[in-house]
């Protein structure tokens, strides 16, 4: 697996399913790449059509496969609703260098479809690492030879 940054793009979200019965959903979302989480900006009062436009980086290391993330809906009085979650595969990303964004199905726990979330992504390979430093061969510049000493 490639080693690099991942810039995850939360976009927007629609026909979000309604967790709340006498009001609107105020939806967030939680991403998670192995053990590294990132929340978004709660979208208040916005329903089941919320949106973001919010940036997010993760660093990628060995064996990360995919991008998990989980929408909430943020509650005053009682803990946070589930709303649904999807895991977005990140091979296609890491041969194509980026992914435009484009919906992804959102799903309970059950697999029952529960909206989309639009989400553009970005890899940024880390530089290839070289033993090889060129200060340390530069004395070799002056090609052997023999060099005659003053004294």
């Amino acid at each position: 697996m490639p080693l690099g940054t991942l810039e995850v793009v939360l976009v927007e979200a629609k026909g979000l399913k309604n967790t709340d019965f006498l009001s609107k959903i105020d939806p967030y979302v939680v991403f998670t790449v192995k053990t590294q989480e990132k929340k978004s900006n709660v979208a208040k009062g916005q329903g089941n059509e919320a949106e973001w436009n919010e940036s997010f980086l993760f660093t990628v290391s060995e064996d990360v496969s995919e991008l998990r993330l989980k929408i909430m809906d943020k509650d005053t009085f009682t803990a946070d609703d589930f709303v649904g979650e999807a895991t977005i595969p990140l091979e296609p990303l890491f041969a194509e260098g980026s992914l435009p964004p484009t919906m992804y199905n959102v799903v309970n726990k059950d697999r029952d479809y529960h909206g989309e979330i639009k989400i553009g992504l970005t890899f940024t390979p880390e530089p290839e690492r070289s033993n090889f430093r060129s200060r340390d061969y530069a004395a070799e510049e002056n090609y052997g030879g023999w060099k005659e000493s003053s004294f």
